[in-house]
């Protein structure tokens, strides 16, 4: 980030108002993404020197990780307990939960391993909502449409495919389970309420205030924690995933961090649920993932020789915090933009489409800000998130954002009254090990699911 419109003067602008169409320059996507967006530089990228990707394109700080020495060696293995089971599923987010519900429902012996606790994850953090094309002016087409385009035709149709078609059977799924929704009234019988995502072509967004992660989260964790069949185990980080003769992955190697010893877990499938990798901090950018986000289920795959793509794609949310610094990152929900807030920089213009996709977004704040239109709030950089005149317009909007209205309490202010600081945050890797529709990838035995695997999304990802 660069200097900016000092904070004084940049407030007076914000004040006046300004009454503009969105600003738009001459430069076409294609260029805007190719100066401003982290992705396209060329000192963020390398060339991967070995495994099964060898001599594609990699970030640096990914690559690096990818081509490290693995820590435990046989000697390290020796006398280690062994237990087995059916399936072994290593993250206890979303992805993995599901994944254990799945298995548990099909008479397998499940244990679920995670480095931290049960529902420590990104799902838990996830705000504006999920994409599953159940309204009346939307078919799974569409969604299948609005996916490739905003990933540049890049995913992997198939996968694609598999998303668009499942996603209002998850939705019934969730809600059996117990999961709430927003819906159109009080009235319980009401319609569920569907908002309009940047990217997509029809209302498609389901949530639940602007936490929908955490109600999620609550249903699936609930349920784990009480189907039997299951077994969670916290705070044992799995450091290496293990072969047999044949090559085919096995079982994997536990790290029990209570009792600080190593374990062998054998297991009939292995599943990946790791997440993503925000919290590398990928080209010095703040993120808004957890702090287990750190990219192992990448490097565990790859050392067993799996297959990974989009290795130097990753999603930048356009609104996470800028000021206050140590609250950089935090993740303002795309919510507030779906619902009608706009983004302002310190001239006060509006300029850019707040429902674009989110690389174009971002990239447009980024070059708001190098080229000198940001604010300058004591050293952090950004633009505004107009929430004050959300509320002008719309009455009562900010009061169905719980999140929103917590976070701007820790930023020390009220949303109805002044606007967010907000820039670019590290929020999702788009790529990850490849997997065919079942979530099988090409070593056998080993599985992968949620945020660690890579062909659904292209080069950029839709919100939810």
């Amino acid at each position: 980030m660069t200097n900016g419109i000092p904070y004084e003067t940049a407030w007076q602008n914000y004040q006046a108002g300004s009454s503009d169409p969105v600003q738009f320059n001459a430069s076409s996507k294609e260029s805007l993404l190719k100066q401003f967006h982290p992705d396209y530089q060329a000192e963020t990228t390398t060339t991967l020197q070995v495994g099964a990707n060898k001599g594609d394109v990699c970030q640096r700080q990914l690559a690096q990780l990818l081509q490290s020495n693995a820590l435990i060696d046989e000697v390290d293995l020796a006398g280690a307990s062994i237990v087995e089971t059916d399936v072994l599923i290593i993250g206890g987010g979303g992805a993995g939960c599901a994944a254990a519900l799945v298995a548990s429902e099909n008479d397998a012996r499940v244990i679920l391993t995670t480095k931290l606790r049960l529902g420590d994850c990104n799902t838990v953090m996830a705000e504006g909502g999920l994409q599953a094309s159940v309204g009346v002016d939307d078919t799974p087409q569409q969604h299948f449409e609005d996916t490739l385009r905003a990933g540049y035709f890049k995913a992997d149709r198939k996968l694609v495919s598999q998303m668009v078609m499942d996603g209002p059977d998850v939705v019934r799924w969730l809600i059996q389970l117990g999961m709430q929704f927003d819906q159109e009234s009080e009235d319980p019988f009401a319609s569920l309420s569907l908002k309009r995502a940047g990217g997509t072509s029809a209302p498609r967004i389901l949530s639940y205030r602007d936490y929908t992660g955490l109600e999620m989260m609550r249903v699936l964790r609930e349920a784990v924690t009480y189907r039997p069949g299951i077994e969670v185990w916290r705070s044992k980080p799995v450091v290496e995933l293990l072969s047999n003769e044949f090559g085919h992955c096995a079982g994997a190697a536990v790290y029990d961090m209570s009792h600080r010893k190593l374990m062998l877990v054998r297991a009939h499938a292995v599943i990946l649920a790791t997440g993503g990798i925000g919290r590398m901090h990928l080209n010095a950018f703040p993120t808004s993932n957890h702090f287990g986000a750190t990219g192992d289920g990448l490097i565990l795959a790859y050392r067993l020789g799996a297959k990974l793509r989009e290795l130097d794609s990753f999603q930048y949310h356009p609104t996470g915090v800028s000021y206050p610094r140590h609250l950089a990152g935090s993740l303002v929900s795309e919510a507030a933009r779906s619902a009608g807030a706009t983004l302002l920089n310190g001239l006060g213009e509006r300029f850019v489409d707040e429902l674009q996709p989110r690389d174009v977004v971002a990239a447009s704040i980024i070059r708001e800000c190098e080229e000198g239109r940001g604010v300058d709030w004591d050293g952090q950089v950004g633009v505004w998130l107009d929430t004050p005149r959300l509320e002008q317009q719309k009455p009562g909007t900010l009061q169905k954002f719980g999140s929103l209205r917590h976070l701007a309490h820790k930023c020390g202010h009220d949303p109805a009254e002044k606007p967010f600081l907000v820039y670019p945050t590290l929020h999702y890797q788009n790529g990850g090990v490849v997997i065919q529709r079942n979530g099988s990838t090409s070593v056998p035995g080993l599985f992968c699911a949620g945020e660690v695997t890579g062909g659904i999304h292209g080069r950029n990802r839709l919100m939810g």
